[in-house]
């Protein structure tokens, strides 16, 4: 099955109506069929960026909680990875949600990630591949 990384925006965008990417996002995952995945930095990104309604954080959560999003575990002796490519990219800079998801790029043989951020045209995964973004513009 195609598994492919999901980053905070466009869940922001699907459980936030008034978001600018909304109709963007829901139309592409009414579509789309594979695996979505993602990281724990990511979902409590999102659920910050959803304090605006308690019932939609609720929501995204019970979305999660029945299947809709894969959550490998990042383990403590796997910090040094992040750790690394957050210190490459200063100049970005990167995020501890954006280095787990390029993260598990490298170590899951991802891909692909669906995001509205252009930063993942730049980041690279450990084996300095590239993440290809497929939400479309």
């Amino acid at each position: 099955m195609r598994r492919v990384l999901i980053d905070s925006g466009p869940l922001i965008a699907l459980f936030d109506r008034s978001d600018r990417y909304h109709e963007r996002v829901l139309g592409f995952l009414r579509n789309f069929e594979g695996e979505l995945v993602s990281s724990w930095p990511v979902l409590t990104e999102v659920s910050h960026m959803l304090d605006f309604n308690l019932q939609v954080q609720v929501d995204f959560l019970e979305w999660v909680h029945r299947g809709a999003i894969e959550l490998p575990e990042i383990g403590r002796d796997e910090l040094g990875g992040l750790i690394e490519m957050m210190r490459h990219y200063t100049d970005v800079p990167m995020d501890l949600a954006d280095a787990t998801l390029v993260y598990l790029a490298h170590r899951e043989k991802i891909e692909e990630i669906i995001s509205i951020d252009s930063d993942f045209s730049i980041y690279r995964t450990l084996k300095k591949r590239f993440v290809r973004n497929i939400l479309p513009h």
